[in-house]
């Protein structure tokens, strides 16, 4: 089932998907938030205009939802560049990177989605093609193998991952641009909701926008979700027009704070709470305590609750902090060490 407020993708959702490819905008210009990050890259890209070359390899990084795969695309239809697409699982081995490499054009850009899951035979072929634009194949095997190189066209690599922190250093240290994507204001994401709903043709007023931006957790694609759930919630409890308070009912609905939170957020933090004293606890020890995966808690659920200052994530685990507290309306206890 999906999370509604996982700002992840579900593959099986393709009318969702293909939604919010709708949505994305294709220019720089129309890019809402990240405007340090937005004026390095056009200053990257009109200098690789002026020079008439590929730009530096890329590498964006930052939590699910906050833009990536967008700024991506938007880098290559500012250059005009053929957009290749494929994520660090689906190259399994050499030769599936070698297949795409030695099939760009000069200019194109490879866009690499969770680049950090790459497999290591796969990223060691992928180092000579980033530094020196050749592909090292071996040929044969045993005493007869030989080696041969190919040279590539020169191309750009926009890298996506987020868990920066996983990224080996002589990848990472390939890339010459990279950049953090930061959580977005509540008036950035209004704007956002905002062009969106223009787009999608529903009728919403500046209470409203407001509304959906303070519970979509600080991310762009939870926003527009929201504003869909939204506009359904109005089409069949009222006359189609997006109020506030119908906006509140839908998100109640959905069993989304004011906040942002959800259920499952609220559980994690009730745990740490009522179970633990408020922490420290361990992450594996939370994960079993609430039923979620690991990896779940740390890439979906803790970067916003770090966030909003309601986790503090020390060496001997995790705390709630008195503004936890205060959202679950529980008298706050100064935590005590858990051995």
């Amino acid at each position: 089932m999906t999370r509604m407020v996982d700002p992840q993708i579900s593959p099986e959702t393709i009318s969702e998907e293909t939604l919010e490819l709708g949505l994305r905008p294709k220019i720089l210009a129309d890019f809402v938030g990240q405007a340090t990050i937005k004026a390095n890259l056009a200053i990257l890209i009109e200098a690789a205009r002026k020079r008439a070359e590929a730009i530096d390899h890329v590498l964006l990084y930052g939590a699910p939802g906050l833009g990536k795969t967008t700024l991506a695309h938007v880098i290559a239809n500012e250059l005009g560049s053929t957009i290749r697409v494929t994520s660090g699982p689906a190259l399994e081995k050499p030769g599936d990177l070698a297949a795409i490499l030695t099939n760009l054009n000069p200019g194109d850009i490879l866009f690499i989605d969770e680049i950090h899951r790459l497999p290591r035979t796969v990223e060691e072929v992928l180092y000579p093609a980033m530094e020196d634009f050749a592909l090292d194949i071996v040929i044969g095997k045993g005493p007869s193998a030989k080696m041969l190189r190919i040279d590539l066209p020169r191309f750009t690599i926009i890298g996506a991952t987020t868990r920066a922190s996983l990224l080996s250093s002589p990848l990472r240290d390939r890339f010459g641009v990279s950049h953090h994507l930061d959580f977005y204001t509540f008036e950035d994401l209004e704007k956002i909701i905002n062009r969106s709903a223009r787009i999608l043709d529903i009728k919403l007023d500046e209470e409203s926008a407001k509304t959906i931006s303070i519970r979509a957790r600080r991310t762009p694609r939870l926003a527009n979700r929201l504003l869909r759930r939204a506009r359904d919630y109005s089409e069949v409890k009222g006359d189609g027009k997006l109020s506030a308070d119908l906006c509140r009912l839908a998100l109640e609905l959905l069993e989304i704070d004011e906040l942002g939170l959800d259920r499952i957020d609220r559980k994690i933090l009730e745990v740490i709470i009522d179970k633990f004293a408020g922490g420290p606890v361990g992450i594996g020890t939370l994960a079993a305590a609430t039923g979620e995966d690991l990896a779940t808690i740390e890439e979906v659920y803790e970067p916003y609750l770090l966030q909003i200052g309601f986790l503090d994530r020390t060496p001997r685990g995790r705390l709630a902090t008195p503004h936890a507290y205060k959202h679950l309306g529980r008298n706050f206890k100064s935590p005590v060490a858990n051995d």
